[in-house]
């Protein structure tokens, strides 16, 4: 198993030859991404070696199509088709917006019962790859439905109080803007742990002191109408081991 480390050089998760398999079927194949793991190659991460495609492409023994992303810091459900078409056909649901997505998060503060934001986002372009698109594109709509699960008080001040409080949340985007959850999480001030794009870098080192490094942001779950068997199709996945841990530390059940 190979060593997969984060920007500040600290352990998140190893990354296995072969990836925990969640469903599979004769077109679609489901598996847990590890944090650290690229789904497929990429300039923007020239020194990684390992990427999603290509480790279940040789643990299935045949090409596959990538679906949709999860960032380098997010791990959970990614599935992947087994032919063009069978991709095709999921990538037009994910854009027609009929796939529900499901994460887990812990952000700062306290959240309590259902609420949805509806904030539009501006496009974010990359300097290279997009530098022939257009740079000042209006905002685009951006849904998020997200609720409040468990809470926690830790003994440790964080600015003018005493001790800092922490919400698991669940966040189903309803709409796919590039990181969406933690944009909008960060306008709510409800920044997600370990985020150092948009989170509280207080908060973020106090995780790291205490050995939970990384990005507290965990695709848990994805459901959609298969589009072969029109069935109901779930996939879930466990909590993994560094949750595990957070979970012990905070209380949670």
């Amino acid at each position: 198993m190979t060593e997969i480390l984060d920007t500040n050089e600290e352990l998140i998760e190893a990354i296995p030859e072969q990836l925990p398999v969640l469903f599979e079927d004769d077109f679609y194949i489901a598996a847990y991404k590890p944090v650290g793991l690229l789904v497929h190659r990429s300039w923007i991460a020239k020194e990684a070696s390992q990427f999603a495609l290509q480790i279940l492409r040789n643990q299935i023994g045949q090409y596959v199509y990538p679906v949709h992303r999860l960032d380098r810091p997010t791990s959970g459900v990614l599935i992947m088709a087994k032919s063009s078409e069978a991709a095709r056909k999921l990538s037009e649901q994910f854009a027609a917006q009929t796939i529900d997505k499901q994460y887990l998060a812990v952000v700062r503060g306290y959240i309590e019962g259902e609420h949805q934001l509806d904030y539009p986002l501006k496009e974010k372009l990359d300097k290279m790859v997009d530098a022939k698109a257009q740079q000042d594109k209006p905002a685009q709509s951006a849904l998020t439905f997200y609720s409040g699960l468990q809470k926690a008080e830790l003994p440790y001040p964080s600015g003018k109080f005493a001790t800092s409080r922490y919400s698991l949340v669940s966040l189903k985007p309803k709409t796919g803007r590039k990181h969406q959850l933690r944009r909008h999480m960060h306008h709510l001030s409800h920044h997600i742990i370990g985020d150092t794009s948009y989170g509280d870098g207080r908060h973020n080192r106090l995780f790291r002191e205490l050995g939970l490094p990384g990005l507290w942001l965990f695709s848990k779950q994805l459901s959609f109408v298969h589009p072969y068997t029109d069935k109901k199709i779930i996939i879930d996945s466990p909590l993994p081991e560094r949750w595990k841990q957070l979970f012990k530390l905070m209380s949670w059940n």
